[in-house]
């Protein structure tokens, strides 16, 4: 675990620090151990919260991705639409194409809002994956 200068970790928690108070024999002993126990699950703690931030802000960059590409996708479909708007003839030719636009419209909102519902499912999977990993682990060494 790297450790920055005014005593925390790299993300800006306090260590875990116990105060050392005299205690005799094995008591003193099993205090020791508890608090190195307790220091070691800590910075392993630290290590799976800095792997799942890192795959949030993964995931969050991918989302981001897919709306721009989303957006992109729209922008040109509604100048499409005005282009072919521009060069017709009569007020039915209107009607049509402005028909033709709405459902191709609603098509493409329903197939985009699914890519991101799949894509915002698996991005939570893939977030809540190195949580799971390390209490599988914990869980296993315990029992």
């Amino acid at each position: 675990m790297k450790v920055t200068v005014n005593g925390t970790n790299v993300f800006g928690m306090p260590l875990l620090g116990f105060p050392r108070i005299g205690l005799s024999g094995a008591i003193g002993d099993l205090a020791e151990q508890g608090f190195s126990h307790a220091r070691a699950a800590s910075g392993r703690m630290t290590e799976v919260l800095g792997e799942t931030y890192s795959c949030n802000a993964r995931g969050a960059a991918g989302y981001a991705l897919k709306v721009i590409e989303i957006s992109h996708a729209n922008a040109a479909s509604a100048l499409d639409f005005f282009a072919d708007l521009l060069g017709s003839k009569s007020a039915a030719d209107v009607v049509t194409l402005s028909t033709e636009q709405v459902r191709k419209a609603f098509d493409m909102a329903s197939n985009q809002n699914r890519e991101l519902w799949a894509l915002g499912q698996k991005l939570a999977t893939e977030a809540s994956e190195p949580v799971k990993k390390h209490f599988a682990k914990v869980l296993h060494q315990a029992g």
